[in-house]
């Protein structure tokens, strides 16, 4: 059998793909190196929070099928690399999942196929990694005789209006006919295709757009501190600033950043500034400073709430509500709560947590929700998912620091 697209990472990035394509009436191979994923998936059972269970056995249902066995790739007329791009312990890109998945490709590439980066990662990965790779283990040449090309990825989980379809897709090719090549693949299922000159333009746009939102997170995140400081509520100078209809837009301040882009995309950037210029991109590093802070900067908001009436933080019950790096899905990649416990713990509090979309996680976890928000001696609104009624846990709490700035009343304080 041959199959339009296989695509390598079934995560929360190419699962989501698969879906799109196969309803627009594309066949498609699931390639995964984690046997475990492999069988779940052709068993209808979804890991990702975007599809449901049922919407993977409808994947399935439509001819999509998953495989551990690279030698299919070689059935495919496209292949989407999906794979995640961690930070290394020097801040700079872990790019081995690519180089592996490009391997795989390599050892079956064949003449007219089209080759698709949509890891995020540093400008030039495509041409100086990816093509090499390609090139040397199949003995093809890009742009001659297979395609190449890169198009970030831009999924946001838990986004209940914005999905693959609809979100425009920037696609740029190592030549003018790849960029007609993966324009032509991408445009079958998506609505807008945006070209860019060449891969390296493609890769800088997905960084910019999450330094934009890195920087701008960044800022509020300091204001939040002098605002506290100065007695002044942060939450309504937004609100104000939001009403005007030109050149503002809103960013809201938390206990840190989470997810994958936010916390780390940037980082590529900068570390490539770096190592190939010399010299540091200050707006990036000194973002990355500030919201890295975050969580140490709301533990000890909590420590002095409990100060301020007379109670150590040693010893005291504080209960963390919500736990994820966002609202309403299950997803914990990079979530400010896990340094924030750390900073609790390490204070001599006792930490425990609720969230409705994690079962299991670092410190011990309640289902009694108003039960254990009563009897905390601090609670810590972490993330607000939908199920959370904020103001009704604030009038429970003894003490409610409310990290997300949703609270209405005068029971909670506010970050």
């Amino acid at each position: 059998m041959t199959y339009d697209a296989v695509i390598l990472g079934l995560g929360y990035v190419g699962l989501p793909l698969a879906q799109q394509a196969i309803r627009a009436g594309m066949s498609v191979l699931g390639f995964d190196v984690n046997p475990a994923v492999v069988t779940a998936l052709g068993a209808g059972r979804s890991h990702v929070d975007d599809l449901s269970d049922a919407d993977v056995a409808g994947m399935v249902a439509g001819g999509f099928r998953t495989t551990t066995d690279e030698t299919l790739i070689a059935t495919a007329d496209v292949a989407v690399i999906c794979v995640p791009t961690p930070l290394s312990e020097g801040d700079g890109p872990d790019l081995r999942a690519v180089t592996g998945a490009t391997e795989a490709i390599g050892r079956n590439l064949r003449p007219g196929m089209l080759v698709v980066l949509e890891s995020t990662t540093y400008p030039g990965t495509t041409d100086d990694v990816v093509r090499p790779l390609l090139e040397q283990l199949s003995g093809l040449v890009a742009g001659r005789d297979f395609h190449l090309a890169f198009s970030p990825e831009r999924i946001d989980p838990g986004n209940e209006r914005f999905g693959p379809r609809n979100t425009p897709k920037v696609v740029g090719g190592f030549s003018a006919g790849c960029t007609d090549r993966v324009a032509a693949f991408y445009g079958r299922f998506v609505d807008t295709v945006v070209r860019t000159r060449g891969t390296r333009e493609a890769e800088t746009a997905k960084l910019l757009e999450n330094t934009y939102r890195h920087v701008n997170i960044a800022l509020v995140n300091e204001m939040a501190r002098f605002c506290h400081e100065l007695d002044i509520d942060l939450w309504d100078v937004i609100r104000a600033a939001s009403t005007k209809p030109f050149g503002f837009q809103a960013f809201y301040p938390g206990p840190g950043v989470g997810g994958h882009c936010i916390p780390i995309d940037p980082n590529y950037l900068s570390h490539n500034v770096r190592s190939k210029l010399g010299y540091p991109f200050r707006f990036v590093e000194l973002a990355q400073e500030i919201n890295a802070t975050m969580p140490a900067y709301v533990a000890r908001r909590a420590q002095n709430l409990l100060n301020a009436d007379g109670q150590a933080v040693h010893g005291a019950r504080v209960l963390l509500l919500g736990v994820t790096y966002k609202a309403n899905i299950a997803d914990q990649r990079e979530s400010p709560a896990t340094p924030l416990a750390r900073q609790l713990a390490a204070l001599g509090a006792e930490v425990t947590f609720h969230d409705p979309y994690v079962k299991e996680w670092n410190v011990p976890r309640t289902d009694d929700l108003d039960g254990a928000t009563a009897a905390a001696d601090l609670v810590i609104l972490v993330q607000h998912h939908r199920e959370y009624d904020a103001d009704h846990l604030a009038r429970l709490a003894k003490r409610f620091f409310d990290t997300r700035g949703v609270t209405r009343g005068t029971e909670a304080h506010r970050l």
